[in-house]
């Protein structure tokens, strides 16, 4: 692993001689990613801006990362909750635009945080602020950040939280509004945050990170997972307890290597159809360096659930199989 100054900016390789890689595969502080292949076939990578502005990463394979700029600039910075930061965007593909979901929150703020969204015509930028969706004193949910949208039957949804209840609510058709008189939903108890549904194989697949994210050594941070026949539940993990009452099954958990593994990315699947997770982490020899960004392959055991192949992050991995377009 290492990494280099490149045309466009810092680059990071993961990749190995033998068709394998090693993780991290972005070696730079890049916190809560998210992740969507473009229209040209590249993939491309958002976090909570540890890198101002937030920062935007660019792959042709998933293991090899170039830094390419960021979606906002000082003059098109999101105003909303003026002293906060910009954490845990949401990429997504709507009509033809690239829609970005992100939180606006400070350390603390919990009824003063909410969720905005922005637009661009290229993955890479510049995105246009459109504003706030709603703030957590405005739609009645403690902690309204980390947002995650989906469509199910010909509707959009935004879903939500962060220990305080994860919530739903139906968006109008373009994606950048709330559905006039949809009232929020709850699915799921004061366990998670970082919220992702996987449909698969008749099922939606509530994803959440569990524990502390953001203590170094110390966190606890962890990916779970219940699954529901319906896009609101009830969900339910492994044994049948649900999500409401915080019944959640082990996804991946740490390692002697990395410490705090969570909050990842919505699945991404390669040109041989395997799903793959993005996620950050903190380097066990080098806490310090913040939470990087690891790469796994989700597989599904016999009774339909995802895991890793250790349940833990891995040091090195066969690579994805990517065709270039």
């Amino acid at each position: 692993m290492f990494s280099a100054i490149a045309a466009n900016g810092v680059y990071f390789t993961a990749a190995a001689d033998n068709g394998e890689y090693r993780n991290p595969v972005i070696s730079q502080s890049a916190p809560d990613p998210t992740v969507i292949r473009a229209e040209d076939g590249k993939y491309y990578l958002y976090a909570t801006e540890n890198v101002r502005n937030l920062p935007i990463f660019r792959s042709d394979n998933l293991i090899d990362w170039e830094f390419v700029g960021t979606a906002f600039t000082e003059e098109t910075r999101p105003q909303m909750v003026p002293d906060g930061g910009i954490w845990a965007p949401d990429i997504q593909r709507i009509g033809n635009k690239y829609v970005l979901y992100y939180s606006k929150s400070r350390w603390g703020g919990e009824w003063e945080c909410g969720i905005g969204v922005a637009t661009a015509d290229s993955p890479a930028g510049p995105f246009t602020d459109h504003g706030k969706l709603f703030i957590s004193n405005e739609i009645g949910v403690q902690n309204s950040i980390d947002p995650f949208y989906i469509e199910d039957n010909g509707k959009k949804y935004l879903f939500w939280g962060s220990f305080r209840g994860i919530y739903g609510i139906e968006l109008t058709d373009n994606g950048l509004a709330l559905r006039p008189g949809a009232p929020p939903r709850q699915i799921a108890g004061t366990m998670t945050e970082a919220t992702n549904i996987i449909k698969h194989e008749g099922y939606f697949y509530l994803v959440g990170s569990a524990g502390s994210c953001c203590e170094g050594e110390r966190s606890t941070y962890r990916v779970v997972v219940a699954r529901s026949k319906d896009l609101f539940g009830p969900y339910v993990d492994k044994e049948g307890k649900t999500a409401m009452e915080n019944g959640f099954s082990l996804v991946m958990q740490r390692s002697q290597d990395v410490i705090g593994p969570g909050h990842n990315a919505n699945f991404v699947t390669d040109d041989a159809g395997n799903h793959w997770m993005l996620y950050h982490g903190f380097d066990a020899k080098a806490p310090e360096n913040g939470r990087l960004v690891y790469l796994d392959r989700i597989t599904w055991d016999n009774e339909g659930w995802p895991r890793t192949a250790t349940g833990q992050p891995s040091v090195s991995a066969a690579a994805p199989t990517i065709n270039k377009r």
